[in-house]
């Protein structure tokens, strides 16, 4: 009697038929109160393999670590690249503002003392020409 309850009571925590055929887990055997992967021959307790853990089925994803990382986990590590590679971009964008805001001083002061340049320039040309103009005209009326 108590073995038949012991019996019911495994076969409860078993996975049902529908739950076997659409998962890709290992077959699994019951003895002696333990879950056994099925290993196509004898139980890997008996053969000297690993015991199965008496609460998991080995082989399903419950409590045993996938060698890939789920989309869930690709899809954060993606966003997380794309925030750091979005503040580095800020970032560089920054710098290279702060760089033409330099760039622009530097020129808007060579461009201030080029017109300044420029201005004292003409009027010495200017000045030159009347000078020119005066002592041409004045040589012209001694003939």
């Amino acid at each position: 009697m108590q073995e038949q309850a012991a019996t019911s009571s495994v076969a409860a925590s078993l996975p049902s038929s529908s739950e076997r055929s659409s998962s890709s887990a290992l077959q699994v055997e019951v003895k002696e109160g333990r879950r056994v992967p099925d290993m196509g021959g004898e139980a890997a307790g008996a053969s000297g393999g690993s015991v199965a853990h008496p609460d998991r089925v080995q082989g399903t994803t419950e409590g045993t670590r996938r060698k890939g990382k789920s989309p869930a986990d690709k899809e954060n590590k993606r966003l997380l690249r794309n925030r750091v590679s979005a503040q580095q971009a800020r970032e560089r964008k920054k710098a290279y503002l702060l760089e033409l805001e330099v760039r622009v001083k530097e020129l808007e002061k060579k461009n201030s003392e080029v017109e300044e340049r420029l201005s004292t320039l003409q009027n010495e040309n200017q000045m030159l020409r009347h000078i020119l103009k005066n002592t041409t005209a004045g040589m012209q009326e001694r003939k």
